[in-house]
């Protein structure tokens, strides 16, 4: 069976400081890609909003938190959409108490209202300014896994509450991604144990936000990054450097992955 490495982007692969990989991790993931392990990205981003991570040499993408599966040629090997039904509920909540609500697509992320927290949020990531849409009408044209709700964490337990058939999960304290239930990096992490046939006990997971969870306890290594939240720590098994000093690179190396 083949092993493999999964990749968050954010604060993982991509530093939020520098806005690009280190020099040290395209090394390295080459390094591990020569073994024989699939480089495998796992994100809550849509699959065709990766832009940055081009020159990292990865197999394929878990994206929008396991919602959707796609090889690196954009072959899709599984997909989760989020039902008309839910849809409906999630918009109309997003009215009443008054929230952004984003539709998360490839074509890019769309919003039925901005306000300071979506333009920060962008900012901070140096992503375009959502657009303002339609969102019934956008969602009733394209393929939709994952909806962004920009709250605090507050409101998103009484929203939440009123949507059974979603969940959400968190990797900014600024918004939550949402996903049909039951949905999440780790199941991402099956669909592709499936297709790839690997072997998830010696695989190795990296990340450093919320979403990151369930990735990092179901991988055979789970690592949270210097950077991660005390949250993501707790679960983990290891605890590398920060994603600006090199962490990726130092625990392939402290663990004997590569020499």
């Amino acid at each position: 069976m083949a092993k493999a490495i999964f990749l968050d982007i954010d604060g993982t692969l991509l530093s939020f400081e520098t806005h690009s990989v280190p020099c040290s991790t395209i090394k390295v993931l080459k390094e591990a890609g020569s073994l024989g392990y699939k480089i495998i990205i796992a994100t809550g981003r849509a699959s065709k909003n990766i832009q940055e991570i081009a020159e990292v040499p990865y197999d394929a993408v878990i994206a929008l938190n396991g919602s959707e599966c796609v090889l690196r040629d954009g072959t899709i090997v599984s997909q989760k959409q989020i039902s008309s039904a839910d849809f409906l509920k999630a918009l109309a909540l997003s009215e009443k108490f008054h929230f952004p609500m984003a539709l998360e697509l490839n074509e890019g992320v769309f919003v039925n209202r901005l306000n300071s927290t979506v333009i920060d949020a962008a900012k901070i990531h140096k992503h375009p300014v959502p657009s303002i849409v339609d969102l019934k009408g956008y969602f009733e044209k394209h393929t939709c896994c994952q909806f962004c709700f920009y709250l605090d964490a507050d409101t998103e337990k009484v929203v939440m509450s009123q949507l059974p058939n979603l969940s959400a999960s968190r990797w900014h304290p600024y918004f939550a991604d949402i996903n049909v239930k039951g949905v999440n990096k780790a199941t991402g992490m099956e669909n592709f144990a499936a297709y790839f046939d690997l072997d998830l006990s010696q695989s190795l997971a990296f990340g450093d936000g919320g979403n990151d969870i369930p990735m990092l306890r179901r991988a055979g290594i789970g690592i949270a990054m210097g950077n991660a939240s005390m949250a993501v720590k707790s679960v983990a098994k290891y605890v590398t450097g920060a994603v600006d000093d090199n962490g990726i690179e130092k625990a392939l190396r402290n663990l004997n992955i590569l020499r």
